[in-house]
Formats: C-alpha cells, sequence, structure tokens
C-alpha cells in the first residue's frame, strides 16, 4: 500500500512555470507518474518514471517542457513544468504503480490532486 501527496500547485501566467512534488509513503520501488484532467476532458497521462528513475515516457504535448525527477532517499517525485500554456490547466494526479504504462487503469495508486491554472 502507498499513499501518495502532492503539492505545488497553483495559478501561473501563461510562459510561466511550476513544480509539482509527490511525497510517497511506503515502498519506492514504483514507477510513478502523473496524469491530469481538466474541466469536461478525460483524464490524460502526463509522464511516468521508471522506479530508478533511469527511464523516463513523456506525452507528446509537454515533451520538452515539463521533466520529471525523483528522490527516492526522499519517497518524493517532481514534476518541473515549464513554458506552461492554457491548455496545460487541469487538475494534477500523483499516480504509482509496478506496472509500467501510459494508461490510467494501470495505475493502482493516485493521489487527491492539485489544481493548475495557466492564464493567457
Amino acid at each position: 500500500q502507498v499513499q501518495l501527496v502532492e503539492s505545488g500547485g497553483g495559478l501561473v501566467q501563461a510562459g510561466g512555470s511550476l513544480r509539482l512534488s509527490c511525497a510517497a509513503s511506503g515502498r519506492t520501488s514504483y514507477h510513478m507518474g502523473w496524469f491530469r484532467q481538466a474541466p469536461g476532458k478525460e483524464r490524460e497521462f502526463v509522464v511516468v518514471i521508471s522506479s530508478t528513475g533511469g527511464t523516463t515516457n513523456y506525452a507528446d504535448s509537454v515533451k520538452g517542457r515539463f521533466t520529471i525527477s525523483r528522490d527516492n532517499a526522499k519517497n518524493t517525485v517532481y514534476l518541473q513544468m515549464n513554458s506552461l500554456k492554457p491548455e496545460d490547466t487541469a487538475v494534477y494526479y500523483c499516480v504509482a504503480a509496478f506496472k509500467w504504462g501510459i494508461y490510467s487503469y494501470e495505475y493502482a495508486y493516485w493521489g487527491q490532486g492539485t489544481q493548475v491554472t495557466v492564464s493567457s
């Protein structure tokens, strides 16, 4: 069992940056990542990082702008978001799973979500 707690969301102007954090309790041998859900839209894969931090996979929509990292000593995953766009506005969810994937059903553990709002 693992619990995930996100922080770092907020309001930022287009072109700005935010860094999200996700603190995990329990084991660190999970692949971890982020999904997001905008109002009226389905939940969308953003990025995943392997349990060791050696492999990542980004959605095309954020590639080159977002960077995921993890510090297993602190049981924390980070999402650095740069060059933010209004279309990045969503609730961002931290996720964890043993299985590597890009679909929401593949992730057993979810945080409560943190709101990111990008104004134009």
